[in-house]
């Protein structure tokens, strides 16, 4: 029902989104995008100096703003760009990057500056997707947050662990937790288009992404059926215990959904790391320069939430 389509790279000339299956009447101004295109920025230690105004383009509206059933685009223009960083990795791509495969993919030829279209800047056409997919869902709420940083909970030492892998010339992962309510009865369907599915499928298209789990996830293999059952305790259907995540054979039953994402630690290190060089032939040394975060979980968390909006949208849309 939405047809999303990105464009663009990390260094060329914009990015942006286009997204066909808007309804009409959709009121998109600039102010709209501002805040969850903030809560994307670097502002911590440790995070990359890449700095870009992120100031959205709207095209495809009608005189007063609002959407009229014809595609919406939303573009980004890149000014802050340093494609030299990235020359090395042509012939000696970074480890646990895609560097390699893109290029394998798509030819020689493909300008992989800034990570191509792997980069984390592409997640800013992602929240702009996710924003178009919260003003359709209406009163839908959502609680984004970022649950842990290289295992630690604790949410008042995540900028100096951040800070401090930066300072080793390396990096961490971290888990975003998304938990949504308001969310309506019977999205989804049994098999291929289940929840579940459908919003794995848009969040494991985030670069970093590594593991997706809803409700207790692998901790509710360790338990019995006793012990993590989801008592319905009243007509509406609502739960004693939400272990499921807000979904029952692939369908949204009323309770909150709850999704944990798994976000990799940046690959992109200044440690020297020994990987094969395509140039010489054989392993040898990489140090990694230019601007990278030392942990792009925390920048992540709105585009998780957008990814999550945008699969509700889409179910939502399936259903009239």
């Amino acid at each position: 029902m939405l047809r999303t389509t990105i464009f663009g790279a990390s260094h060329a000339a914009e990015v942006g989104v286009t997204m066909e299956g808007v309804p009409a009447g959709m009121l998109l101004s600039e102010d709209l995008f501002a805040a969850d295109l903030e809560r994307r920025r670097p502002a911590l230690r440790g995070e990359t100096p890449r700095r870009e105004e992120d100031i959205p383009i709207i095209e495809g509206l009608d005189a007063q703003g609002y959407t009229t059933e014809g595609s919406v685009t939303i573009k980004f223009r890149n000014s802050n760009r340093r494609s030299g960083d990235y020359a090395l990795f042509e012939h000696h791509p970074r480890p646990s990057h895609a560097d390699l495969v893109q290029r394998r993919k798509y030819g020689d030829g493909y300008d992989i500056s800034g990570g191509g279209m792997a980069s984390g800047r592409m997640t800013v056409a992602l929240v702009a997707a996710g924003v178009v997919a919260k003003q359709l869902l209406g009163g839908v709420r959502f609680d984004t947050r970022l649950k842990e940083i290289a295992g630690c909970g604790d949410e008042g030492r995540f900028e100096t662990i951040i800070a401090d892998a930066a300072a080793a010339k390396d990096s961490v992962g971290g888990v975003v937790e998304c938990r949504v309510s308001n969310v309506p009865y019977s999205l989804g369907e049994p098999f291929f288009d289940s929840a579940e599915s459908v919003i794995a499928h848009l969040l494991f298209s985030v670069p970093g992404v590594k593991g997706v789990e809803f409700g207790d996830g692998f901790e509710g293999a360790k338990r019995r059926g006793s012990e993590r059952n989801d008592m319905i305790i009243n007509a509406e259907g609502k739960t004693l215990t939400n272990n499921d995540g807000g979904i029952n054979g692939g369908i949204t039953n009323g309770n909150d959904i709850v999704v944990r994402v798994a976000v990799k630690p940046t690959p992109s290190i200044s440690t020297e790391q020994h990987t094969y060089n395509f140039e010489r032939g054989e392993v040898a040394p990489l140090i990694i320069g230019g601007r990278h975060d030392a942990c792009i979980a925390r920048r992540a968390v709105v585009v998780v939430e957008a990814m999550v909006a945008l699969a509700l949208a889409e179910l939502k849309l399936r259903v009239g």
